[in-house]
């Protein structure tokens, strides 16, 4: 009993440095926005739901070395509900399984969420757990199948987490491991944790897949097993993002970060990445149970996939990042305030950006393809970008032309390029005598016949120049 009660205070006092440690991590953060007079959003950790599925089938009435199993188990167990009970933002529930019908006959449907989840319910899981008897199979699978269910939905700042206690493998048809993984891509659970009970280290691999395998092979070991598990089940650690730019220096900052669950693909953060005043990549809190993948949401994005972070360890991420800057101007600052052009990656004919003119936009450092909808169209390609550079391209002025005729009629615009080639441009409008249009300087021609004129003859066929900033009148009688 004296190794148990120490066993009990040392994690009450893990857990409890658990629950201030987020605080603390944020600790120099707001003394530097309060310096700053700013007030630093309130951190919010997330509420653990602790589901444990505990074995009760009947090889849990074998004596491992000096009791049986289901003993030592139930005690060690319960002296971790009793650590948990006061924590905050934890909540505990508790499945059994093999605990309702005898072998033989093999009933694969012997498992029961016998206490859910709810506020001050550690008492009722210790009851439950004292009055237990051993009887029947080991359903780990159908037990994980409903676990889904056992969670109470919708809310937004949970983890789920599953800790199951088994002293055997899968006796049914269930696949387990199936289960488990369809359970992490739904984002339902994280991976779960499995504590075996003096389990062959043969069937290690049959828990592996299900999900972080922890095995008690003494009797004197269960208790430590169960502190590390419950302690990591709860812990978060930290760690820094660094963009790197050209040379490799972490000096990028200021865009948005996206964590994936690898299992899953469910959001779990979204920051804002930043140098703190030091001039380093900020501190970040997170929980190290998942596999990550992350997003970093720079144009066009850069991914780092199988993110896996040590508990107790500040693991830094990195992600080639390298950025500068690209500006479309226009010579009259008071000409196309409102268009937007695509930017493309060189070759690519995919849209990775609409930018607005005058707009200092970063893209990672690279050759890109740029459309500007004036008129004509103006196709740049091969516009290179350069690290901590800013790239600005200038538009001329437009000039105005005017197309008069007599009566509606249709017609059609070409710019010269040579003397054999001769690009479309624009169609004027059939219902309208007169019409005004913007159009680059350069050389084109125009192609007109009115509608009242029933022969091609009196297509009319003219020349002509449009200089920046000009006014130009086209008569097409």
């Amino acid at each position: 009993m004296i190794e148990i009660q120490t066993r009990i205070m040392a994690l009450s006092q893990v857990l409890r440095h658990l629950v201030i440690l987020p605080a603390l991590a944020m600790c120099p953060l707001l003394t530097h926005f309060a310096s700053a007079q700013v007030r630093a959003p309130k951190y919010v950790p997330p509420e653990s739901r602790i589901l444990f599925i505990f074995d009760a089938s009947q090889s849990m009435a074998v004596t491992w070395q000096k009791e049986t199993k289901i003993s030592i188990a139930r005690r060690v167990l319960i002296s971790i509900i009793d650590s948990l009970e006061h924590v905050p933002n934890v909540k505990m529930a508790l499945r059994l399984y093999g605990h309702q019908s005898p072998v033989p006959p093999q009933d694969c449907n012997d498992t029961k969420l016998e206490v859910p989840f709810g506020e001050n319910n550690a008492s009722k899981i210790r009851q439950k757990l004292r009055y237990i008897i051993p009887k029947g199979t080991t359903p780990i699978a159908h037990s994980l199948e409903l676990a889904p269910g056992d969670f109470p939905p919708d809310c937004d700042n949970c983890r789920n987490i599953i800790i199951l206690i088994t002293d055997g493998v899968e006796a049914c048809d269930g696949d387990a491991c199936a289960v488990s993984r369809d359970l992490q891509r739904k984002g339902i659970i994280l991976r779960p944790f499995v504590i075996g009970i003096g389990i062959d280290e043969n069937f290690r691999q049959s828990f592996n897949c299900i999900g972080h395998f922890y095995n008690a092979a003494q009797e004197d070991r269960l208790g430590e097993v169960m502190d590390v598990v419950v302690s990591h089940a709860l812990n978060a650690t930290t760690a820094q993002v660094n963009l790197l730019d050209e040379n490799g220096n972490p000096t990028e900052s200021n865009v948005n970060l996206t964590f994936f669950d690898s299992y899953s693909g469910k959001v779990m953060y979204n920051y804002i990445h930043t140098l703190n005043h030091r001039g380093l990549p900020d501190t970040l809190i997170l929980d190290h149970v998942p596999v990550y993948r992350m997003r970093v949401n720079t144009l066009p994005p850069v991914e780092v996939d199988s993110i896996k972070l040590i508990l107790g360890k500040h693991t830094i991420i990195a992600a080639d990042c390298p950025q500068g800057t690209l500006v479309l101007r226009a010579t009259d600052p008071a000409q196309y305030r409102s268009l937007e052009f695509i930017v493309r990656k060189a070759g690519d004919m995919r849209t990775l950006n609409m930018q607005k003119m005058y707009d200092d936009v970063k893209y990672l450092v690279g050759k890109y393809d740029i459309e500007i909808p004036v008129v004509p169209t103006i196709h740049l390609g091969n516009v290179e970008i350069k690290q901590s550079q800013t790239t600005t391209i200038e538009i001329p002025r437009p000039g105005l032309v005017t197309f008069i005729h007599t009566s509606p009629g249709f017609g059609s615009i070409y710019v010269r390029k040579s003397n054999k080639q001769e690009d479309w441009v624009y169609n004027l409008n059939p219902t309208a005598k007169n019409e005004s249009l913007q159009l680059q300087p350069g050389k084109y021609r125009v192609v007109f016949r009115a509608q009242n004129a029933k022969q091609t003859l009196y297509t009319v066929n003219k020349v002509f120049e449009v200089r920046s900033g000009s006014s130009e009148v086209i008569q097409l009688n």
